[in-house]
C-alpha cells in the first residue's frame, strides 16, 4: 500500500493550489505546534468550490426563457457552432505558435552545443561543452520555472488533471484564465527547449480549455474587457460543454487526431456528455487539425500540401512489410504485461516523490532551484552517456538532424547522441523508423533506465510539461530493444521489425502510465496512418491498463487525489448501500426565510465559520399552525448580487417599486461575484426587508432522509448538483448533502473508507 509512514505537518499544507507542489502564504503565519495527522491522501480539501451544473429556474429565468421563440434557439444554436469553430481555430494557432518558438529555438541551442563540441573533440577539454550545454539548459528553465511558480502555480505541470476536475464540476482556482494560457504557452516552449524530458503535448489540452472558456464567455476577465457577445452563456454548464469542446481541439491539435481528441474528451474529460455534444466537439477538433496543418504547411514552403496534422507526427507506417501474423499476438500481450508493471513502478516513485514535494518543496524559489537542478543533471546524463557511448553508425543514409562525431571515426556519427541530442518528439520518430541495426542494444538499455528515472523525476516540477511523449519514447526504446533481440533469436525473420515494436512498447508503456484506452487506441492509429494496427494496440493498451490497475491507480487520478480534491466518479463506493441520507448529510442547514431582514442576510453571508454557498428558503411565519416547509433553495452568488443592487423595502407589507432585476444583472457579475466584505450595508438598510420568492428556485431537487447512499449520488452526479436538500416526511429541511458528503467515502484496501476533512 502506498502509504508513506512518516507523518505529515498540517502546517505545511497551509495553501494547496491543484498544481503539483504547495505555496505557503508568503506571510508566514507564527506557527504553532501543528497536531500531526497521518498522510495527506486520506484527506479531503474544503478549499475547493463547486461548480453549479444546475439552472436555477427562478421566476426571472422561466420569464426570459419564454420570451425567446424558437427564431431566437435557432440564433443561439448557430452561436454555439462559431464559437466551437473559433475554439478549432485559435487552438490550432495556439499549436502553430508554440511548434514553430520550439523548433528555432531548440535548433539554435543544438547547433551552438554541437559546433562547441566538434571544436573541443579536436583539441580536449570537452568539459566545457559540457558545461555550456547544463548552463544553457538551466539558464532556459530557471526563466520556464519562475513564471509558473510566482505568476501563476495553476499552470505547472500538464493540466490534464485540473481540467478533468473542473468537467468533473470542481472549482479550481484560475484554472481557465487567460493569464493561464500565456504563462502555460511560454513555461512549456521554454522547458522542452530547455532540454527537459518533457512533452508540449499535455499543456495542449489544457491550452485548448482555457480557449474554450474565453472565447464562449466573450469577454476577459483579466483584460477588463467585455464584448457583450455570447452573453446567454454565462453559466456554468455552458462553459462547461465547450471547455470538453476545447480539451478535444488540444487533443487533436496535438496529435493530428481529431477522433482521439473527442474519444479523449469522452474517457478521460468530460462527466457529463450527450449526443449533440459530440458532433460539435468534432467539429471543433477537425477544424483545429485543419488550421494547424495547413499553416504549418504554408510556413514550411509547400502550401498546397497538408502534410503535417498534428505536433507530434510519428510517420507513415507501411502496410505491406509490416502486416504482423498470429504467433505474434501472444509477443503483444507479454508487452503490455511489462508497459503495464513499468507504468506502475513509474506511478508509484512519482507518487512518494510529489508527497515528498509537497512536504518539504513548498517554497517558489526552492521549486524554481529543484528545476534548474533538473535541467543541469538531464543534460549531464545525457552528456555522459553520449561521452561513454562506443556506438558509431556511418552517416550515409540516415537522416540525424545534429550528428555528433564525437570519438567516431570520419564519415561516423554516435547513435546514442540521436536519442539524447533532440527533442523528444524527434527521438520517438527515430526510433520508430530508423531500419534495423541503427542501435546498439547496449545503447537502447541505457538509454531507457536513465531516461525513465529522468522522466519520473521531471513530471510534477513545477513547469509546465506534458508526460505524453516522455513515456512514448521510454516505450519506444524498449520496444525497439525488445525487436531487437526478438530478431536476434529468430535469426533476422521478416516479421521481427524492429520500428513495429518500438510502437507497441509506447503504447505499452503509456498506457501503463495514463491509463487511457480507447482514446489513446485511435490517437496511436491516427497518428501513424494505420488501421493494420488497431487490434494489436488494443490487445496491448488493456493489457498494460489491467496490469497497471492491479498496482496503481492512473497518473492523472493519483495526482487529483493527492491534491485531496472532491472527485466524484462514475458510480458510488460499491460496498455503501447500508449508508443513508441521513447518515450523510451536513446539518444543522443555515435557512432564510422567504422574506428575510437585510442584516441578517448580510450576518449569514459574512459568518466566515460556515462559509455556505447555498441557501434553503422556508415559509416565513412560522407562528400560524402551518410547518416551516421548504419553498426554495437560493445561492449566495444570488444573494450577494440583491444586496449590491440593493433590492429591498422598508417595511414587508410594501410592494417593490425600484427598477426589477433582469437575469442579466446576474450573468454580467459572473463567474467572480464580489465577495460579500466589499458590499456596504447601511444601519438603517439593515432593517430593510428583502423579498427572495422571485430569485430563489422554487423546485430544488430534494431526497427523503432514508435514501440510500447509491441513490442519493446517482442524483447528485446525473444531474451535476451542487445542493440536494434532504427532507423530512413533513417537507421540513433536516439536512444538504453538497460534493464534500459524496465525495468522503472512498473504497479503500479494507473496505469503505472516509476521508476527514481539512481547511487547507
Amino acid at each position: 500500500q502506498l502509504t508513506p509512514s512518516s507523518f505529515l505537518r498540517i502546517g505545511q499544507l497551509s495553501n494547496v493550489d491543484l498544481n503539483e507542489e504547495i505555496h505557503e502564504l508568503e506571510t508566514e503565519l507564527p506557527r504553532q505546534r501543528p497536531n500531526e495527522i497521518p498522510h495527506n491522501e486520506k484527506l479531503l480539501s474544503l478549499k475547493y468550490e463547486s461548480l453549479d451544473y444546475d439552472n436555477s429556474e427562478n421566476q426571472l429565468f422561466l420569464e426570459e426563457e419564454r420570451r425567446i421563440n424558437h427564431a431566437a434557439f435557432r440564433t443561439v444554436e448557430i452561436k454555439r457552432w462559431v464559437i466551437c469553430a473559433m475554439i478549432g481555430i485559435l487552438t490550432g494557432l495556439v499549436a502553430c505558435f508554440i511548434d514553430i518558438v520550439v523548433e528555432n529555438l531548440a535548433g539554435l541551442k543544438y547547433r551552438v552545443v554541437k559546433d562547441n563540441i566538434d571544436k573541443f573533440t579536436a583539441k580536449g577539454g570537452l568539459s566545457f561543452s559540457l558545461l555550456l550545454w547544463a548552463t544553457l539548459n538551466a539558464s532556459v528553465v530557471m526563466v520556464g520555472s519562475v513564471i509558473v511558480a510566482f505568476v501563476e502555480p495553476v499552470a505547472a505541470g500538464s493540466g490534464i488533471p485540473q481540467i478533468k476536475c473542473y468537467l468533473n464540476g470542481v472549482k479550481i482556482p484560475h484554472v481557465v484564465r487567460l493569464k493561464t494560457l500565456v504563462i502555460k504557452v511560454c513555461g512549456v516552449i521554454l522547458s522542452v527547449v530547455g532540454g527537459l524530458a518533457v512533452g508540449k503535448e499535455g499543456p495542449m489540452i489544457h491550452s485548448g480549455a482555457v480557449i474554450a472558456a474565453g472565447i464562449s464567455q466573450g469577454r476577459s476577465t483579466s483584460l477588463k474587457r467585455d464584448f457583450k457577445i455570447f452573453e446567454y452563456f454565462r453559466r456554468d454548464t455552458e462553459k462547461r460543454d465547450f471547455v470538453s469542446a476545447g480539451a478535444a481541439a488540444g487533443v487533436s491539435a496535438a496529435f493530428g487526431a481529431p477522433v482521439g481528441g473527442v474519444l479523449f474528451s469522452l474517457e478521460e474529460g468530460a462527466s457529463f456528455w450527450n449526443q449533440f455534444l459530440t458532433w460539435r466537439i468534432f467539429f471543433a477538433s477537425m477544424i483545429s487539425t485543419f488550421t494547424l496543418n495547413s499553416v504549418l504547411s504554408v510556413y514550411h514552403g509547400n502550401a498546397w500540401d497538408l502534410s503535417s496534422p498534428g505536433l507530434i507526427n510519428f510517420g507513415r507506417f507501411d502496410s505491406e512489410k509490416m502486416g504482423y501474423t498470429i504467433q505474434e499476438i501472444p509477443i503483444f500481450i507479454f508487452m503490455g504485461v511489462v508497459g503495464g508493471i513499468l507504468g506502475a513502478l513509474f506511478n508509484a516513485l512519482n507518487y512518494w516523490l510529489t508527497m515528498f514535494r509537497i512536504r518539504y518543496i513548498h517554497r517558489p524559489c526552492l521549486q524554481v532551484v529543484e528545476a534548474m537542478l533538473v535541467a543541469a543533471v538531464t543534460a549531464t546524463v545525457g552528456f555522459v552517456m553520449i561521452y561513454c557511448s562506443r556506438d558509431c553508425q556511418p552517416i550515409q543514409g540516415s537522416s540525424v538532424a545534429y550528428p555528433l562525431q564525437l570519438f567516431c571515426a570520419d564519415g561516423e556519427y554516435n547513435s546514442m547522441a540521436t536519442a539524447f541530442f533532440n527533442t523528444p518528439e524527434k527521438s520517438v520518430v527515430n526510433l520508430f523508423h530508423d531500419p534495423p541495426g541503427s542501435y546498439n542494444p547496449m545503447t537502447l538499455g541505457l538509454f531507457t533506465l536513465m531516461y525513465f528515472f529522468l522522466a519520473c523525476w521531471t513530471y510534477g516540477l513545477t513547469v509546465s510539461a506534458g508526460v505524453f511523449i516522455p513515456s512514448l519514447l521510454i516505450g519506444a526504446a524498449w520496444g525497439r530493444l525488445f525487436g531487437i533481440s526478438l530478431s536476434y533469436l529468430t535469426k533476422g525473420s521478416i516479421w521481427a521489425d524492429p520500428g513495429k515494436y518500438a510502437l507497441m512498447g509506447a503504447a505499452a508503456q503509456l498506457g501503463g502510465i495514463v491509463r487511457m484506452t480507447l482514446s489513446l487506441t485511435v490517437i496511436m492509429m491516427e497518428a501513424t496512418g494505420n488501421v493494420t494496427y488497431g487490434f494489436p494496440i488494443m490487445l496491448v493498451l488493456m493489457t498494460a491498463k489491467i496490469v497497471g490497475d492491479y498496482f496503481v491507480e492512473g497518473l492523472y487520478d493519483m495526482h487529483i487525489q493527492l491534491q485531496s480534491v472532491p472527485f466524484l466518479h462514475w458510480e458510488a463506493p460499491v460496498t455503501s448501500h447500508s449508508l443513508t441520507a441521513r447518515e450523510v448529510m451536513s446539518t444543522p442547514v443555515t435557512c432564510l426565510r422567504r422574506i428575510e431582514r437585510v442584516g441578517t442576510v448580510v450576518d449569514i453571508l459574512s459568518d466566515t465559520s460556515s462559509n455556505h454557498n447555498g441557501f434553503p428558503v422556508v415559509e416565513s411565519n412560522p407562528d400560524t399552525t402551518q410547518v416551516a416547509g421548504l419553498r426554495g433553495l437560493i445561492l449566495r452568488s444570488q444573494l450577494i448580487v440583491l444586496l449590491k443592487h440593493k433590492v429591498f423595502v422598508e417595511r414587508a407589507n410594501l410592494s417593490l417599486v425600484q427598477r426589477r432585476l433582469k437575469l442579466k444583472d446576474f450573468r454580467d457579475a459572473y463567474p467572480r461575484f464580489p465577495p460579500i466584505q466589499s458590499i456596504h450595508v447601511s444601519q438603517d438598510e439593515r432593517e430593510c426587508m428583502i423579498d427572495l420568492s422571485e430569485f430563489m428556485n422554487p423546485s430544488p431537487y430534494t431526497v427523503p432522509q432514508e435514501a440510500s447512499l447509491p441513490r442519493v449520488f446517482k442524483l447528485f452526479r446525473a444531474l451535476g448538483l451542487r445542493h440536494l436538500v434532504v427532507v423530512d416526511n413533513r417537507n421540513e429541511v433536516v439536512g444538504m448533502v453538497t460534493r464534500k458528503d459524496l465525495a468522503r467515502y472512498r473504497l479503500g484496501k479494507e473496505g469503505l473508507e472516509e476521508l476527514s476533512l481539512a481547511q487547507t
